[in-house]
């Protein structure tokens, strides 16, 4: 290897590692109580899901072999894009390797050289990339700023062949969401496509964790809805379902993201599928799961940081200290409890957190816990 390559590798961790930014892979240890995941309803290890990985194993195999356009595509795929489809109410969708091929998939190809796109300033990095890399001309509108987007379609929806709206439901980083009932209904004014990446909403919100657009009744005027196997659904993949087949047939004809590489296994399929299954019957875990970020975000609240008004399992505690946080993550796994940090350019630079991934599992006195530790840590640095 080229010792100026390998010199220019180490010069650039070492910057990370001296801004405290220095991310490494470590082996999960068994802790008492994991905040770090998005095991939403805690089904990986539900034996219904167990059985179901099980049994497509032992009917098609460990893997499907080959790409979906030649002999991948199983009847276990099959059944989970129907349920799919049957759960969201769309008319045709498909099934990818993960949710960032699908973002990558979705915007890469389907924005044209005349379109413009229009995403919220905050959404995932599959995306942001993906716009880089695509054909159309983009612009971000402030995070959840629903006036800015009305502005910036007021003034360029009749400057362009079709307009695209992009955004998550719960955002990832600090599990906030937008109105997505004022959000559609500017479709009435200014005609667009909209793309909604429910990753994180799908088995916590509507009745029958169907996500956010369930939920806020406008599962119609979701144009494109994309969604992961792997958080609530306790497998690994995504799925794209869409109100037009001629979206999901050019997707296939055009997206490399989709024809040039192996499927899903048969195991992954066959646990989303009883994951579905599942995390339809719900409804009382997902009640229960909301009120515990309700509660800890009034707990939060009272301890100095700012309150916000939201529902969802994700709850962030910002702080702009990155070796402050550093420690409390530290302190927290001393007391057996593992938070996720995040750190730019995962976060904006001064919005670092710690991330706490509520699920079905935590108790009352699992909060109490967390909220003595952080304001132990918040007394201390006074």
């Amino acid at each position: 290897m080229s010792e100026l390559f390998r010199q220019r590798l180490e010069n650039e961790l070492h910057k990370r590692s001296e801004a405290h930014l220095l991310r490494r892979v470590e082996v999960h240890q068994s802790c008492r109580l994991n905040l770090s995941g998005n095991d939403y309803l805690q089904l990986r290890s539900h034996p219904r899901v167990i059985e179901g990985a099980r049994t497509a194993i032992e009917e098609f195999g460990t893997g499907s072999g080959a790409s979906p356009l030649l002999s991948g595509f199983l009847p276990c795929h099959d059944r989970l894009l129907k349920q799919l489809l049957d759960w969201k109410k769309k008319p045709a969708g498909m099934l990818f390797n993960s949710g960032f091929m699908a973002n990558q998939a979705i915007l890469r190809h389907l924005p044209g050289e005349k379109d413009l796109v229009l995403a919220d300033r905050l959404i995932h990095h599959s995306m942001a990339q993906a716009l880089t890399q695509g054909r159309a001309r983009f612009k971000r509108y402030g995070h959840l700023d629903l006036a800015h987007l009305e502005e910036l379609l007021s003034r360029h929806h009749g400057d362009y062949e079709t307009v695209f709206v992009v955004t998550e439901s719960v955002f990832s980083m600090d599990g906030d969401y937008p109105d997505l009932v004022r959000l559609t209904g500017l479709k009435s004014r200014y005609p667009f496509v909209l793309i909604l990446d429910e990753a994180h909403a799908v088995g916590l919100f509507g009745e029958t964790g169907g996500g956010l657009a369930e939920e806020s009744g406008v599962l119609g005027q979701v144009d494109i809805l994309v969604g992961t196997l792997g958080k609530a659904l306790a497998s690994m993949g995504a799925y794209v379902l869409v109100n037009s087949r001629a979206i999901v047939d050019y997707l296939v004809n055009f997206a490399g993201e989709f024809i040039y590489s192996t499927f899903l296994s048969p195991a992954l399929a066959g646990a989303a599928s009883a994951a579905i299954d599942l995390a339809r019957e719900s409804g009382e875990k997902r009640r229960r799961l909301r009120s515990l970020g309700v509660r800890l975000r009034a707990g939060l609240a009272s301890l100095g940081w700012p309150r916000d008004p939201y529902e969802s399992a994700i709850v962030p505690v910002l702080t702009e200290d990155i070796p402050g946080l550093m420690d409390l993550k530290d302190r927290f796994l001393a007391r057996g409890i593992l938070a996720a940090v995040a750190r730019p350019p995962a976060v904006p630079q001064g919005t670092s957190r710690l991330r706490f991934s509520l699920h079905s599992g935590v108790a009352g006195n699992d909060l109490d816990d967390i909220l003595g530790i952080l304001k132990e840590w918040k007394q201390g640095r006074k």
